[in-house]
């Protein structure tokens, strides 16, 4: 007997595994790439192109998955939840866009987003996973946003390196373990 899922269930693997490759590859390339005594003498675009080749791949996997889920929907209620997730994405960056530029702005500091993008894109990503995961019951998810918004923002406390390094392990290891962790959640009760 094959496995299926209930209308509108959202398959999140593919990406959690993006999302958690790039934490790795990309904070990991600043981790060890910054601060006082690098590790390594990498190229300053390298670990911005690494995360954001991620994102960007795990992004259109998370919309496919999740334009999916939503045509197989057949509840009107959850069909306007899906929609009204999927646009809450686009207004939180937008906002976090428009907080990063104008306190850099008002602030006179240029460097404030290198501070501010890695770890405002945890705290967003993380409270949009936590909506998500209340509105469709998922545990996973609203666990994984707990864990992402609290992790991203304590980062701020450490200064760099130490930042990119609880971004590459709190974060892409929270990836990992949800990657495999959604297996069992989807598996047929």
């Amino acid at each position: 007997m094959a496995a299926t899922r209930p209308a509108g269930e959202v398959d999140n693997r593919a990406t959690y595994i993006s999302f958690g490759l790039a934490y790795v590859l990309g904070h990991g390339a600043a981790a060890v790439s910054q601060g006082d005594r690098p590790l390594l003498d990498l190229p300053d675009w390298l670990p911005m192109t690494l995360l954001g080749t991620g994102l960007a791949a795990g992004t259109v996997i998370a919309t496919v998955a999740a334009g999916r889920a939503q045509r197989a929907a057949t509840d009107p209620d959850a069909i306007l939840s899906g929609k009204m997730l999927g646009a809450a994405w686009v207004v939180a960056f937008a906002a976090l866009f428009l907080t990063i530029t104008g306190l850099t702005n008002s602030l006179g500091a240029p460097d404030l987003p290198a501070l501010l993008w890695p770890t405002g894109s945890g705290l967003v990503v993380g409270l949009l996973y936590l909506a998500e995961g209340a509105a469709r019951r998922n545990l996973l998810h609203y666990g994984l946003g707990t864990w992402l918004a609290l992790t991203s923002t304590t980062a701020l406390l450490l200064g760099t390196p130490g930042l990119y390094w609880t971004l590459t392990l709190a974060g892409g290891g929270a990836y990992a373990l949800a990657a495999v962790l959604e297996r069992r959640r989807l598996a047929p009760r």
